[in-house]
């Protein structure tokens, strides 16, 4: 070995400097794996992306564009379980497992609320009644006492004033206050249509089956006060209306407030105060999911206009309304609706009374997985006691059973 390789051997090697690293280098170093995701990884971290979008979508567009519709048809209770269910799977992703964890507790968060889920009954305890409380049902019928599920349609239930008189309510509060036309279609396979709805006239037979009681009808709505009435009137939701839904149906001109109205406000005198109660039934949501086909959209975006003209007529006319209030019946509209930001600001949700940790009242007896039947207040009403019987085979929905008085 030479005085040349000596020389070489010591010589210290040359290391060239590290480039410095920008901002957004580190920032693609800490997103980009520094080794391939396995499968359970990039299919939790897909699930968990697109649930949090699907989210983060349905807060910022329910309730405005008929086009989210078919979605909001979703059972609201799936803001939670899909969350919780990919919470169980998330530790599959070993290498980000806790950021994946960290944005599905932040989504969970974020959807709790459109859940239903009644978290306060576990410590609510509503105030007890004092004397002079009274109590208020709301229900939707479905098509008064016809058995419209049988085989000739024309049936008619003999228990149900037997039904509603057990409720013993100081004021019922009823929709679809109407027969269907079973020969038009069939009610199992075809759509409800403005020809198959029959109006009928059973105020004898209330006379009979509930003295005392005084009577205020509109459209297909009809609330029962064994309390003085002072005052009654339908909404009228036309002003809300696009144009080319103004006008009144052919079908429907022998009976426009069937078309016009779907609140029945009616004003009873409760223990020296007037109370204002909504009787409400909102037409139902866009069910539509066919999007591709333009006679689809339309009649999603039929249903939707209704929908906001109803919660505006609602709203403009409660808000200019003194007396102390009571909306009740079928809004048609789950708690994962963004519809329900177009109630007025002043009601009271009374919710957290119900002793369920996930009321339902739609489809009642058979697959109940929707609450689209409310209670609310303003604030000088007292709730001491909501419960949601079941319908007894006679409607597909709850009816809402309430306790409230006027408070001080």
């Amino acid at each position: 070995m030479g005085d040349r390789d000596i020389l070489t051997e010591d010589q210290p090697t040359e290391v060239p400097p590290e480039k410095p690293v920008g901002r957004w280098a580190r920032l693609g170093r800490f997103i980009r794996p520094r080794r391939r995701w396995c499968l359970g990884t990039r299919l939790v971290v897909t699930a968990t992306t697109g649930w949090l979008l699907f989210v983060v979508v349905h807060l910022l567009v329910s309730g405005r564009t008929s086009l989210w519709a078919p979605l909001d048809l979703m059972p609201p209770f799936m803001f939670v379980a899909v969350p919780v269910l990919v919470l169980v799977v998330a530790p599959l992703a070993r290498p980000i497992r806790w950021r994946v964890i960290s944005v599905l507790v932040f989504t969970l968060v974020l959807g709790a609320g459109r859940s239903g889920i009644n978290v306060a009954t576990l410590w609510y305890t509503p105030p007890p009644a004092p004397p002079g409380a009274i109590t208020v049902v709301t229900w939707n019928t479905e098509f008064w006492d016809q058995d419209w599920r049988t085989s000739d349609g024309n049936r008619y239930s003999p228990d149900f004033y037997d039904y509603l008189r057990e409720m013993d309510a100081d004021v019922y509060l009823l929709s679809e206050y109407l027969y269907v036309d079973t020969s038009a279609g069939d009610m199992m396979t075809s759509k409800w249509t403005a020809d198959m709805a029959l109006r009928i006239d059973k105020l004898p037979e209330l006379r009979r089956e509930f003295p005392g009681y005084q009577v205020a009808t509109s459209g297909e709505l009809i609330t029962l006060s064994r309390l003085p009435i002072v005052g009654e009137r339908g909404l009228d939701i036309t002003r809300w209306l696009p144009d080319d839904q103004k006008a009144v149906p052919e079908v429907m001109r022998d009976w426009p407030t069937s078309y016009t109205v779907e609140t029945l406000r009616t004003d009873i005198q409760v223990n020296g105060t007037v109370v204002s109660f909504y009787n409400t039934q909102i037409n139902q949501p866009p069910i539509e999911w066919r999007l591709y086909d333009g006679e689809a959209r339309d009649s999603n975006q039929y249903a939707h206009s209704r929908r906001e003209a109803s919660y505006r007529a609602l709203r403009t006319d409660i808000e200019a309304n003194d007396h102390p209030v009571m909306l009740g019946g079928d809004l048609n509209t789950t708690p994962a609706m963004g519809m329900l930001r177009l109630l007025p600001e002043k009601l009271v949700d009374h919710t957290r009374a119900l002793p369920s940790l996930y009321p339902v009242t739609y489809l009642a007896g058979v697959g109940e997985l929707w609450r689209i039947d409310w209670v609310l207040t303003t604030p000088d009403l007292l709730v001491h006691r909501y419960e949601m019987p079941g319908s007894a085979g006679l409607s597909d929905h709850r009816p809402q059973q309430t306790v409230l008085s006027v408070g001080h």
